[in-house]
């Protein structure tokens, strides 16, 4: 006798296991804690097998007879239900190890070392944010070139068109991409069959004012004057008086540390892990700017920066 909706919802429990046949091996389970469970009892290679399709209600009757269905038409290919079960969950995961994320994920962690640990923060942001959750679920050997081009004109069309953001972080997924194949993971770059420029329109490049070598004195002495003639801070005067000295960029001098800083050898060593190089930075200090740190150490000695 088939099952019937009406009759499985008045299914109750008993004290043991009992069993409600739809007929060609499709069973549903009834357990004493009230469970309700769909099996398929088969035969292969002269061995009895069982096979769940899972609990009801989540699964209805007629999904479980669709299933029940899908693994007899396997049976009639000599095919095991269950070994085609496994070969699919085995695929799955092969495919869930080689998707975009994964390997991004892989390359990030190898190409991390040595690297300054706040731009290695920044990448991964970058890729969380614009990347992954565009391709990221995707195996790796199946993002074209067309599907690249539709993640950046998407990241380039957000808010304020973010065409830098767009323009690294396809140049990011290119270091992705020649990774893998290096690994064996894919076989080609599709990065590498499009230009960026090709994708998105370049905006006109805008260099930064520079001064004139005549005006330079009087830059220095409105750097000087910062904090009393225009009611600046004195740590912002203190530290563009640094960079007049040092010529270091603006992140190396924020990141300062004062265990960096040897007034007495009047040195400032840079770790290489801060100035993405392979060796540190040294920096000889002139007297100016020792004088400048032995203030800065009267403000802020007690702090790591």
């Amino acid at each position: 006798m088939k099952l019937t909706d009406s009759f499985i919802k008045r299914i109750k429990p008993e004290d043991a296991i009992k069993r409600y046949p739809d007929g060609n091996g499709l069973v549903l389970f009834s357990y004493p804690n009230g469970a309700l469970s769909w099996r398929y009892r088969y035969r292969f290679g002269g061995k009895a097998k069982m096979l769940s399709l899972g609990s009801y209600p989540y699964v209805t009757l007629k999904a479980a007879r669709e299933s029940h269905a899908q693994m007899r038409r396997l049976l009639d290919k000599d095919i095991d239900p269950s070994s085609e079960r496994k070969e699919k969950e085995r695929l799955k995961a092969l495919i869930s190890e080689n998707s975009f994320k994964a390997i991004a994920l892989k390359w990030h962690e190898t190409w991390a070392v040595g690297k300054e640990p706040s731009h290695v923060k920044r990448i991964l942001s970058r890729l969380d944010a614009n990347v992954f959750k565009e391709i990221g679920h995707l195996p790796i050997n199946t993002i074209t070139a067309p599907i690249l081009v539709a993640m950046v004109k998407k990241i380039e069309s957000g808010k304020n068109r973010p065409l830098e953001i767009a323009k690294r972080a396809y140049s990011t997924c290119g270091q992705v991409f020649r990774f893998a194949i290096a690994h064996g993971l894919c076989e080609r770059n599709p990065v590498a069959d499009v230009r960026i420029s090709d994708v998105v329109a370049s905006k006109p490049v805008q260099h930064r004012t520079r001064i004139d070598p005549k005006d330079f004195p009087e830059l220095l002495r409105k750097i000087d004057a910062y904090d009393v003639d225009f009611q600046g801070s004195e740590l912002t005067r203190l530290a563009l008086q640094l960079m007049t000295l040092t010529f270091l960029r603006t992140s190396e001098l924020i990141g300062a540390r004062w265990d960096e800083i040897d007034t007495k050898k009047k040195e400032w060593r840079i770790p290489a892990t801060r100035m993405k190089m392979k060796d540190p930075h040294i920096i000889h200090l002139a007297p100016q700017s020792i004088k400048i740190f032995e203030r800065l150490h009267e403000i802020t000695g007690g702090r790591s920066f």
